[in-house]
């Protein structure tokens, strides 16, 4: 391939939150919301990175090349054919870090289209199957790059290709009717921590129960708002994680003693509602939240990561 030609103007893109699992769907389900981190890149001459974040992680987040946006920018030029001599780059982070709303998968998508993006045809150097591909591959699951880059809510899976796992996606069009409340807790939990918790197995029963809400789930989402409950009910993955986020758990066990399609987003330790109700009972959901948590209303993002300025 030859090597890319750069745009001389900066790109501006933003990419919204995302939610993993929304109960049973381990690893497969996400959904897209209308949070969104925002990323300016620009080519320069000066071979060096000139990295500035505001917001979420403006304290902790690192300014090189080991920091994930500017290291999915660099997949991204890498498959395209080869890197620019410097970057400068601003973050405008909203989406909580360590709280299972997607922050990694916003930064891994949005450099990847960011890198993109400032490529002269590089639609066609890296299609969004293999963009798809590569921040799975970072990720290390595709869930929530898959909603990332789509929008709305999507069904990811991995296909076995001649002996290497390859990242698919499909969208799945969502009721209007169904809102999101997420109740987000002050601590965070790593992703990598909650998934040791896991167990190898689980009981044959309870994957019979998860397999039939999963495939409930995309009707309930599409179709029928009013079957969210039950379809939203997991029996693989969230009463194993109990120990490291026992606030939470006891939120979603309290919210679903009333009948409330509530679970985990994602590997915790936010807590994610979606509801068909009316903005009363909103309110009563707000309340039951406590002082744990903050309460943010937020709506289905049908857009994923988007070139805002060219």
């Amino acid at each position: 391939m030859a090597k890319p030609t750069f745009r001389a103007h900066p790109i501006e893109v933003q990419v919204p939150a995302t939610s993993a699992n929304l109960g049973p769907g381990f690893d497969c389900f996400g959904l897209a919301l209308n949070l969104h981190d925002r990323y300016i890149a620009q080519v320069t001459d000066e071979p060096a990175i000139d990295l500035d974040v505001a917001g979420e992680g403006a304290d902790t987040l690192r300014r090189d090349e080991k920091n994930l946006l500017i290291k999915a920018m660099y997949q991204g030029f890498d498959f395209m054919g080869g890197k620019p001599r410097g970057l400068s780059v601003r973050a405008l982070n909203v989406i909580p870090h360590g709280r299972g709303l997607g922050s990694s998968a916003s930064a891994i998508v949005g450099g990847l289209v960011l890198a993109r993006a400032l490529v002269l045809s590089g639609n066609e150097r890296m299609i969004d199957d293999e963009l798809l591909n590569i921040a799975s591959k970072m990720e290390g699951h595709p869930d929530n790059v898959a909603c990332a880059l789509i929008g709305g809510a999507t069904i990811a899976w991995q296909e076995n290709h001649h002996g290497a796992k390859v990242a698919r996606a499909v969208g799945i069009t969502v009721d209007s009717r169904i809102k999101v409340l997420a109740f987000i807790p002050n601590q965070s939990v790593a992703t990598s921590k909650a998934r040791k918790l896991l167990p190898e197995t689980v009981p044959h029963s309870d994957a019979v129960a998860n397999s039939a809400n999963t495939a409930l789930l995309v009707h309930a989402l599409s179709q029928r708002p009013d079957l969210l409950f039950v379809a939203t009910q997991d029996f693989l993955h969230q009463k194993y994680r109990e120990e490291v986020m026992p606030k939470s758990f006891a939120l979603v066990t309290k919210l679903r003693a009333a009948g409330v399609a509530a679970f985990i987003s994602g590997a915790g330790p936010a807590v994610l509602v979606l509801h068909a109700g009316e903005p009363s009972e909103f309110a009563e959901l707000q309340r039951a939240a406590g002082e744990n948590f903050r309460v943010q209303e937020l709506a289905v993002s049908a857009t994923g990561a988007t070139v805002i300025s060219s």
